[in-house]
């Protein structure tokens, strides 16, 4: 007779082309706000500096390690098709890069570094299916990994956008270009001004030159004495001296 243990019944992984199991492996941007998610200090900064390290294209996620000064310690992109989101697969995919980037830190009694997560893809700012999976998988991989769970970032064509925070802002290395004409139109804008003022200040300085009046010469007589000075009466002081005599 033989004695053993049977083998443990093969667990597979949940398939995702159930909708129903797809749905509850996603989180609505009202849960990822009642979830306690640290909100960041300085986002932007974040978001720029994942974006020149690792210049995402479409479809590509960052998975990123922060310590307690939000400064990065570790961090991974990789290209992860959208057409079917499950966040089970979107978690493990997470878990494979942070194993290779960073040890765990479930020896902790509480997490001490955090983990963002900035997707890349088409589209606008709103909440996606895709994001929601991105979401479950994302919180599901820091525990998991021993690591608090921080920000979802997306970043679309035009903006980067912090979801469940509202904080958002132009994509780094994207141009700024004036509409055609603006310039024109300022410069008519600063003409109309300047002229307007000239019209209701027609004696102010720097629109119509002053009227200088020169002072009066004194005119030198052949004996070397000069014009006599008028008084306000309009008679010289030498008549004047002469009448007293």
């Amino acid at each position: 007779m033989t004695f053993g243990f049977a083998p443990p019944p093969h667990t597979s992984p949940p398939t995702s082309t159930d909708p129903a199991a797809r749905l509850g492996r996603m989180l609505e941007p009202a849960e990822w706000a009642s979830a306690g998610i640290p909100l960041l200090r300085n986002p932007r900064e974040v978001v720029t500096g994942l974006h020149d390290r690792h210049h995402p294209g479409p479809s590509t996620a960052v998975v990123a390690v922060l310590d307690l000064q939000e400064r990065v310690t570790a961090s991974a992109s990789f290209t992860e098709p959208a057409a079917a989101p499950d966040g089970w697969e979107f978690r493990n995919a997470l878990l494979t890069h942070l194993r290779r980037v960073i040890p765990h830190d479930l020896r902790l009694r509480a997490p001490v570094r955090t983990a963002v997560l900035l997707y890349c893809r088409e589209g606008d700012a709103r909440w996606t299916e895709a994001d929601g999976a991105w979401m479950w998988g994302l919180r599901d991989a820091c525990t998991l990994h021993g690591l608090r769970c921080g920000a979802y970032i997306t970043l679309t064509p035009d903006r980067w956008q912090v979801l469940g925070e509202g904080r958002g802002g132009r994509r780094p290395g994207s141009p700024v270009t004036a509409p055609q004409g603006t310039e024109g139109r300022r410069a008519g804008a600063a003409r109309t001004t300047a002229h307007r003022a000239r019209a209701a200040h027609p004696d102010s300085p720097g629109t119509t030159a002053q009227r200088q009046e020169s002072p009066r010469a004194a005119t030198v007589l052949p004996q070397g004495r000069t014009t006599p000075r008028s008084t306000g009466g309009g008679a010289p002081e030498a008549h004047r001296h002469t009448a007293a005599r």
